[in-house]
């Protein structure tokens, strides 16, 4: 087996390692951005470092994926709240005539398009190490810290973790994907020692699994389990207070555990280079949709205007306030996804055990030995005109049978949502987005925008499957 791992994954290097001609040519623009930016910053009078960071800095870009991290670190004497003001300035004039987007992480960033290549100009302090002023102060340390401990082998290890990552679609640390950072895939890396090894470490995971490369902690675990509470611990070595894992979502890391066992039992190309997901005709979606045996509930409204990572984060919490709100009303919804192709569509996707329920439901009281629980109880629903039947003492409880308020879950989010949402928990931007309109379908309904949009069908095909690409019957 061994063999056949070491056979895909030189394979897959092959495909994913920039040429000697592509570095070249990728630091000498990134070289060229430099000036740019410190030109740009010294005709403003701003005194900056600017820096190549990130994957291209560290070697550890993938060819077909070749973007360019150029930082500014600023004077601390910037105050903060001029700190994304600043540098946008030096930015936009730095990459001008390229199109260009403001983005947002912890403060604003500029992304633009040189040359065909994606480029972020992100600020940050010039901070001593452990005074953090923002989080983008530490990538500097970051870059010379996996700079010092990476050679060629070790930065085509984290090449292959990275594409990896990506084919099993857990790769990113942004809101949207919740996944692995590439800071943290270079980590990883360091730690094990291979890419086989990092998976091998993944395939044996059981509840929590933290890593201290610089022994921080050493002698110390109780102390970091106190300080940490994640599921995955990576304590940062440039930063003994921050875990670098932190971003992952839980379901990422066991999706990672799943597919990691997977691949050590059946290697192949396919983990890194996933078959692009075929959607089902129309005629079959509907006629899945209508015989799958469950109700498929589909909200739909216009894309948010903002920077995706705080549309992201809106769209999941408003997501969890949706599925409570239908849990409250006795709706189960085991499953819930979120779609958007951010530019004129948003989606979220309720999978109920039922849409409708029955007029009547249950409600069980305090136990007979609370004496003024019951009053309280009995005072409420003897005479309350939506008691069907009851108040009538079963399992030592008083009990009433009342008709329910919401039967039907597409009224009831349609009736939730006619003022936004406000009550229901839906994040501000979202609430705004469905003032204006939005749309609520079930089932085979959504036929008419899964013929329009490519992006959604595939999506919802996915969903509908459930099933990963890479999990094989006949190999568990």
């Amino acid at each position: 087996m061994q063999a056949k791992i070491k056979h895909v994954c030189s394979e897959v290097l092959l495909k994913i390692s920039p040429s000697a001609a592509e570095r070249k040519r990728m630091l000498a623009l990134a070289k060229d951005l430099e000036r740019k930016v410190a030109r740009s910053a010294a005709k403003r009078g701003v005194e900056a470092v600017v820096r190549v960071e990130g994957s291209v800095a560290k070697d550890t870009w993938l060819k077909e994926e070749p973007d360019v991290d150029v930082f500014m670190c600023l004077p601390p004497t910037i105050p903060r709240k001029m700190l994304g003001k600043v540098s946008l300035q030096i930015a936009r004039e730095a990459t001008e005539g390229a199109r260009q987007l403001e983005r947002f992480a912890e403060h604003p960033y500029l992304e633009a398009f040189v040359e065909g290549f994606r480029v972020n100009i992100v600020p940050c302090y010039s901070a001593p190490r452990g005074e953090w002023l923002s989080a983008t102060d530490r990538t500097p340390f970051h870059t010379d810290y996996v700079n010092e401990r990476l050679n060629q082998s070790l930065r085509d290890e984290v090449r292959l973790l990275k594409r990896f990552l990506q084919g099993i679609r857990v790769y990113g640390a942004e809101i949207k994907v919740g996944g692995f950072s590439g800071y943290l895939c270079e980590l990883l890396v360091i730690h094990c020692g291979s890419f086989t090894k990092v998976l091998e470490a993944f395939a044996k995971y059981v509840s929590r699994m933290i890593i201290d490369i610089e022994n921080y902690y050493a002698g110390r675990e109780k102390e970091l389990k106190l300080l940490f509470d994640e599921p995955l611990v990576v304590v940062d070595p440039v930063d003994k207070g921050r875990n670098v894992a932190s971003a992952v979502k839980p379901d990422k890391i066991y999706t990672l555990v799943g597919a990691a066992r997977a691949f050590l039992k059946s290697p192949s190309t396919e983990f890194f280079f996933p078959p692009p997901t075929k959607p089902l005709p129309t005629d079959e979606l509907r006629q899945t949709l209508e015989t799958r045996g469950s109700d498929i509930m589909f909200l739909t409204f216009d894309a948010v205007k903002a920077v995706p990572d705080v549309v992201w984060g809106q769209l999941y919490r408003t997501q969890r306030a949706l599925c409570k709100m239908l849990e409250l009303h006795d709706f189960k919804a085991p499953r819930s996804a979120v779609w958007s192709n951010e530019e004129n569509l948003c989606a979220f996707v309720f999978e109920l055990d039922q849409r409708v329920l029955p007029g009547v439901r249950i409600h069980v009281g305090p136990p007979l030995e609370r004496e003024k629980e019951c009053e309280s109880f009995l005072k409420k629903y003897a005479k309350n005109g939506s008691v069907v039947a009851g108040p009538y003492v079963e399992g030592g409880r008083w009990i009433v049978e009342v008709q329910r308020k919401h039967r039907d879950a597409v009224e009831l989010l349609r009736e939730k949502l006619r003022d936004g949402g406000v009550n229901a928990g839906v994040a501000s931007l979202i609430s705004q987005t469905l003032k204006k309109g939005f749309n609520v379908v079930v089932n085979g309904e959504v036929a008419e925008i899964y013929m329009v949009n490519a992006k959604f069908a595939a999506f919802l095909t996915d969903f509908l499957r459930g099933k990963p690409f890479w999990l094989n019957p006949n190999e568990v």
